[in-house]
């Protein structure tokens, strides 16, 4: 168990967002840089260019792994994940519709999976800050109330880590800033367990917010939320 939640947790975000261990015929060396390339994309890379390179890369493997492997869940939200960025950072309209289907196909099939909710809710919500509601709902079919379901779900099956209300509390924050219950996760992200490195990065980028919340200043927090998102450092 605990090396499943390992591989898995870098896979996520969306928001964040890694990726998990990728099929046997890769060595395991292949998958923990992915992880490694994946996480530097998300929270590190600053030049745009790069990281579509960095996402192009552990798409690619991600692919490889399919084709050998059809069924491998973690290779199927590694994909996934690779194509939601890449769709963040081109603003592909194609791209983010084939995200969409992607995560939506693994949580039909795997509805307990803490990681692969918390990537659908992600996208969601990710489309609305980006686009508005209207636009967003009518360009992509992201829905505000969708995303926040499939969070709450994330939350849920996640258990006690930082990871899951962490990244909750970072989107709900980052749309709207007074929300009380992004405020309630971003204290129980700061309490939780740190079984992986994704989660101590996003229980110290959750913990960050509490000071501003305190403070009651809605537009620090806004900002401050939507820069520490993954991808956040791209405008």
């Amino acid at each position: 168990m605990a090396k499943r939640i390992k591989t898995r947790s870098v896979a996520i975000l969306a928001t964040v967002v890694a990726i998990g261990a990728i099929a046997a015929a890769i060595p395991a060396s292949a998958a923990e840089s992915s992880r490694e390339t994946l996480t530097q994309t998300a929270f590190v890379a600053s030049d745009r260019d790069r990281a579509l390179r960095q996402i192009a890369t552990v798409e690619a493997t991600a692919i490889a792994t399919l084709m050998r492997s059809p069924g491998d869940v973690e290779a199927q939200l590694t994909r996934a994940m690779a194509t939601s960025y890449r769709a963040k950072l081109t603003n592909s309209r194609s791209d983010a519709l084939a995200a969409k289907a992607q995560f939506e196909a693994i949580t039909a099939r795997n509805p307990r999976d803490a990681e692969a909710q918390a990537a659908l809710g992600a996208w969601h919500l990710s489309a609305v800050k980006s686009l508005g509601g209207l636009v967003a709902r009518g360009a992509l079919g992201a829905r505000k109330v969708a995303g926040l379901d499939a969070l709450d779900r994330a939350v849920a099956l996640g258990g006690p880590r930082a990871l899951f209300p962490g990244l909750a509390a970072l989107l709900r924050l980052a749309i709207d800033p007074g929300d009380p219950v992004g405020a309630s996760l971003a204290e129980a992200a700061a309490r939780g367990s740190t079984p992986t490195a994704l989660d101590r990065i996003l229980q110290r980028r959750a913990a960050q917010l509490i000071g501003p919340l305190k403070n009651r200043d809605p537009r620090a927090v806004q900002a401050l939320a939507n820069r520490l998102l993954p991808l956040g450092q791209f405008k």
